[in-house]
């Protein structure tokens, strides 16, 4: 029988010094530019029960869970996704908040990606979510310039957040004659951006305005262009208010500096099915997926029974963390400042001076050897460069190396 105590399940990993620096130098710049803007944490369990994540606009596909059973035989999952608890949360145990309410996240998610391999299935996400105010236009653009200084803050050069709308799709898949199976299929097509594919399964349907403008979705991305040619495609009322809200927020985060480093996607159509409006990505250069993902989500809270519009997006902590390393702007693991050793019978003081040192600020290993020798051959192969020796007279002699 084989053994599996030596290695990890795939899609994780074990992180060690400079990674877990870099994650935690990520998570700590989010905490700050969250909590900056007046963002308040909240925790949700890491599991949860099945049925929170099979609701009308949470249908995550079952092979996609970590699913377990509890001590009642009821089924629970591994939390794949941190806004539907949350919007859980909102419902039931901030009722009667005052709104709007600013939240923010740093916590693991889980998604079997059996079948996509280089991807991790256990992933450390921080976010925030934008619940309530009465002014949609303004909770989105604080949203999207909120996304944009997350993005800036790992790399000010190299990053780009694209935009799109999930209204566009959802207007035009709501005019084609064919079942729910057949329009997840379609969206999963144009998210894949998997042209043959998506141009059979349209032709079966028929040719008309809307499979054509369905098979040029998924090129519909660059500059303000894409607005114009997507009209040209196809347009009603319902679309060309979306156009126009898109052209608008281009224009408007451009304006602040960001000229060249925002573009818009309408092919945007996330794996969750509870976007409404405006959604987003957000990409580092050399990184090969989405770091951020984010969007609107005005009727998901309401399937809790207290509808609030919001909403927010998700940065890929280990992501950024990889990209961080990479580009050694990662912090470095800093070597102790000192060695304290502690003759043969003076170790309990030797620590109680390292002790000292610490409150002082001082980074300091205790000595483990029986000799000075064996602690001044360890300090010259490690790098420190100064032992403190600490002898039955309690005196303390410097030494540097």
């Amino acid at each position: 029988m084989k053994r599996y105590d030596l290695i990890t399940p795939e899609g994780t990993r074990d992180l060690l010094f400079t990674d877990c620096l870099a994650r935690r130098a990520v998570e700590n710049k989010l905490k700050q530019l969250f909590t900056g803007f007046g963002y308040s944490e909240v925790v949700t369990p890491g599991i949860e029960f099945y049925d929170l994540f099979s609701g009308s606009s949470r249908n995550f596909q079952q092979e996609s869970l970590y699913k377990l059973v509890d001590s009642k035989g009821r089924l629970i999952t591994l939390r794949p996704d941190s806004t539907i608890p949350i919007a859980r949360l909102v419902a039931t145990r901030l009722t009667g908040a005052k709104l709007p309410l600013r939240l923010y996240y740093n916590q693991n998610i889980f998604e079997n990606n059996a079948l996509l391999k280089g991807r991790s299935d256990e992933i450390s996400q921080a976010g925030i979510e934008l619940i309530g105010g009465e002014n949609i236009k303004r909770a989105d653009y604080e949203a999207l310039c909120t996304a944009v200084n997350a993005l800036s803050s790992f790399d000010s050069e190299d990053f780009r957040l694209e935009i799109g709308h999930i209204g566009y799709f959802k207007e035009l898949v709501s005019k084609l004659d064919v079942d729910e199976s057949v329009r997840e299929e379609i969206r999963l097509l144009i998210s894949a951006k998997n042209y043959p594919a998506l141009n059979d399964v349209l032709d079966e349907i028929g040719d008309n305005q809307i499979t054509k403008a369905l098979k040029q979705l998924p090129r519909l991305f660059g500059g303000i262009e894409v607005l114009d040619k997507a009209a040209e495609i196809f347009t009603d009322d319902n679309i060309l208010r979306i156009l126009d809200y898109l052209r608008e927020v281009f224009h408007r985060l451009s304006s602040l500096g960001y000229d060249g480093k925002i573009s818009l996607d309408l092919g945007i159509v996330s794996h969750t099915d509870y976007y409404t409006g405006i959604v987003f990505k957000g990409y580092l250069t050399g990184v090969g997926q989405s770091v951020l993902k984010g969007g609107r989500y005005d009727k998901l809270i309401g399937e809790f029974g207290k509808p609030y519009p919001a909403v927010g997006f998700g940065v890929n902590c280990d992501l950024v963390s990889q990209h961080i390393i990479k580009n050694g702007t990662a912090p470095k693991q800093k070597l102790p400042d000192c060695i304290v050793y502690g003759e043969k019978g003076c170790v309990v003081e030797a620590i109680a001076f390292g002790q000292e040192l610490v409150r002082k600020g001082m980074t300091i290993e205790n000595s483990l050897f029986d000799t000075l020798d064996e602690t001044k051959a360890y300090a010259k192969e490690t790098g420190i460069k100064k032992i403190y020796v600490i002898d039955f007279n309690n005196d303390v002699k410097e030494i540097t190396l």
